[in-house]
């Protein structure tokens, strides 16, 4: 291995230091790359959900980190010791557009269960570890991306937009995984709680795979516009004051579900949810990504009732296949594009993080290369 990479232009990543502290901009050499890794020329990032409870303390993450796991980009170099495909078994090489799992598994390491790699120990996430060193380019929010050994990635049409394409890697494959945890969807009644990237991508998910009616709540009740333009056959208001839920005994707003999703991580959400359940039901979680209340259930109703409650948390090398594809095939029917309500270049990050928090749009976006 070189020391340096010659020939490609010192980059630029931001550090997050920690809630309230101002990012922190630097310029590293390219490091030479280690056996399999391949570098990729950042493209687009955008800021998930997690970046957000990450800058506003909610969720902690180790200081000097480079956020942003949403990521986009080209191929500017490969290690002659990988594979030179890529997960689904396509040749790469330089100059081709990727997308990339959120985590890497270290070699040797076994999963705890062939279907949850992403537990698997000692697990590499990006956007997630410290930065220091010449390991600085490790994040979605920086010039370049070294993506390690044992990513799975994916060749991506360039003719996709950006915005799009960037969102396969957490957001899109996330909901991929709920569908399968869910699993049979057709033909089924679906309740989505939260209009944000995750549920508006399940709203699209399930009317591709065959539900009869397919309800959308928020306590947003502005961004309920979505859920027709992404198959909703319903929009409900959430019931109660300032997110509150309803008294006991109050009928809620909609009919029962078979399966209900919930994309908020709000407790209040998830009891509703299990309270909208019909017999035999199922709610999947996989908002809950961050401390929070007990949720509080009538364990007699999910008995009685033969309800199930299933959680996930990322997603595994299927979900992501099937993501990817599932986006290919229909980012052109859903207005997926116009869900990046705001974007902003790298230097203006500060100004992004602020406006991400504080006027909680479904998704912005950071325009980083061509």
């Amino acid at each position: 291995m070189n020391d340096l990479l010659s020939g490609f232009p010192p980059g630029k990543a931001v550090l997050f230091n920690g809630q309230g502290k101002p990012f922190e901009f630097i310029t590293r050499q390219v490091p030479g790359l280690k056996a399999g890794e391949i570098l990729v020329k950042t493209l687009y990032t955008t800021l998930c959900g997690s970046d957000i409870h990450t800058y506003c303390g909610r969720r902690l993450e180790p200081p000097h980190v480079v956020l942003g796991h949403e990521i986009v980009g080209d191929i500017l170099s490969i290690d002659p010791a990988h594979s030179g495909k890529d997960f689904r078994g396509e040749a790469i090489k330089v100059g081709d557009r990727i997308t990339w799992s959120i985590f890497s598994v270290p070699a040797g390491i076994t999963a705890p269960r062939a279907d949850m790699p992403q537990k698997s120990p000692s697990l590499f996430k990006y956007g997630h570890v410290l930065a220091e060193g010449d390991d600085v380019f490790n994040g979605g929010l920086a010039d370049y991306c070294i993506l390690r050994s044992n990513t799975a990635l994916i060749k991506i049409d360039a003719a996709m937009p950006l915005k799009v394409a960037a969102t396969i890697s957490c957001a899109h494959s996330t909901v991929m995984g709920a569908i399968r945890v869910a699993a049979e969807i057709s033909g089924k009644k679906v309740l989505v709680f939260g209009a944000g990237l995750l549920g508006l991508s399940c709203l699209a998910m399930c009317k591709e795979a065959g539900a009869t009616a397919i309800g959308i709540t928020d306590v947003d009740p502005t961004r309920l516009h979505w859920g027709e333009k992404f198959g909703a056959t319903a929009a409900y208001a959430y019931p109660g004051v300032e997110g509150l839920p309803p008294g006991e005994g109050l009928p809620l707003p909609w009919p029962e579900a078979d399966i209900v999703f919930d994309m908020s991580g709000n407790p209040q959400a998830m009891k509703m949810g299990i309270d909208s359940l019909a017999v035999g039901g199922c709610a999947i979680w996989i908002g809950a990504v961050f401390p929070a209340k007990p949720v509080e259930i009538d364990a007699q109703k999910v008995v009685r009732k033969l309800l199930q409650i299933r959680g996930l948390h990322n997603y595994n090398y299927e979900d992501f296949v099937n993501a990817t594809a599932f986006i290919e095939d229909n980012y052109k029917k859903y207005p997926f594009e116009e869900l990046i309500e705001k974007e902003y270049s790298l230097d203006d990050i500060e100004e992004a993080f602020a406006f991400a928090s504080n006027s909680k749009p479904v998704r912005v976006g950071i325009k980083i290369g061509e």
